[in-house]
């Protein structure tokens, strides 16, 4: 219920603006997003960096209503890339579609991405395509193929776990080879008829996803796997089925978010795993401070502990 509630409440203008204009909600926000500024996230990807934690940078933005907004956005991207290489931190970027224009176009936004790309192919960089609701799901795998059937290689995307269509979309990807795909549990209000409604499917689905993504077959086309997740018991089944498959522990990695579980991800890393972590900046924070609410009973708890304080 509480999920649903916080999810309801990312989309909601009028909160969202009482939100932002608060303070001490600017001040929790910074849990999870390392701050407005490109300098600000730079500082926090530096100090991950030496503690042996890789990065992707993420600037946040969606659903963009104009297509100046939208070039604004990519130009925003082509700056953290150039950033990035001359700061030498041990960054790629992720991005979202909605946030490059693709509520207004899908040309527009795939214009857009392919000038991310490009510049990203220059600093030997990789930019990660984000999935956003069910919505966006097929504009943005075909933009995914779009930008690889015109050569680039250093793109990814994104794959939900809690969608039913989700092996499909894998076997699919993993067939035109050389996919690089991050595997999540997804953090949208899906309905019923596409999304497993009870966590434990979820569960259930992720660890088939990841061994699909980890297996012979995949690595035989090609595939590279993030796994993305704070739960322990994904943590530990991905782990002995890579072992099961005598897997470098280098071969893929795991992901999290800022903020979240940072001694787990610290853990990992003295174990030999590769690590990165997904580190968003800028003012528009308030939709993804919402979901990571909506996303773990442990975040909610953090709210308030800092409220009552």
């Amino acid at each position: 219920m509480l999920r649903d509630a916080f999810l309801t409440l990312s989309h909601n203008t009028a909160v969202r603006n009482l939100a932002t204009g608060l303070p001490p909600a600017r001040r929790f926000s910074r849990r999870f997003v390392a701050g407005e500024t490109l300098d600000d996230a730079i500082a926090v990807v530096r100090a991950m960096n030496q503690a042996g934690v890789l990065a992707t940078l993420d600037y946040l933005g969606e659903n963009v209503t104009n297509p100046a907004a939208a070039r604004a956005y990519a130009e925003e991207y082509i700056g953290i890339l150039d950033r990035i290489q001359r700061e030498q931190v041990k960054s790629n970027v992720s991005l979202k579609l909605t946030g490059l224009g693709l509520d207004l176009s899908t040309d527009l936004a795939f214009e857009n991405v392919r000038r991310v790309v490009s510049i990203a192919r220059t600093h030997d960089n990789f930019v990660r395509i984000d999935m956003e609701s069910s919505d966006y799901t097929d504009r943005t795998l075909a933009i995914y193929r779009r930008l690889r059937d015109v050569g680039f290689d250093n793109v990814g995307v994104v794959i939900q776990a809690y969608l039913y269509r989700s092996e499909a979309d894998i076997n699919a990807l993993i067939r035109r080879g050389g996919a690089n795909i991050r595997l999540c549990k997804g953090a949208y209000d899906e309905p019923e008829y596409l999304a497993f409604p009870r966590k434990a499917d979820t569960d259930a689905n992720f660890v088939h996803l990841m061994q699909l993504l980890l297996s012979p077959e995949a690595r035989q086309q090609g595939t590279y796997a993030a796994i993305a997740t704070h739960d322990d018991a994904m943590i530990t089944a991905t782990q002995a089925y890579a072992a099961e498959q005598d897997l470098d522990r280098q071969a893929y990695e795991f992901q999290m978010l800022h903020g979240i579980r940072t001694n787990a991800q610290l853990a990992l890393v003295r174990d030999g795993y590769k690590m990165r972590v997904y580190v968003p900046y800028g003012s528009h924070w308030y939709p993804y401070f919402m979901r990571r609410l909506a996303e773990r009973p442990a975040n909610m708890l953090f709210l308030l502990r800092n409220l009552v304080r």
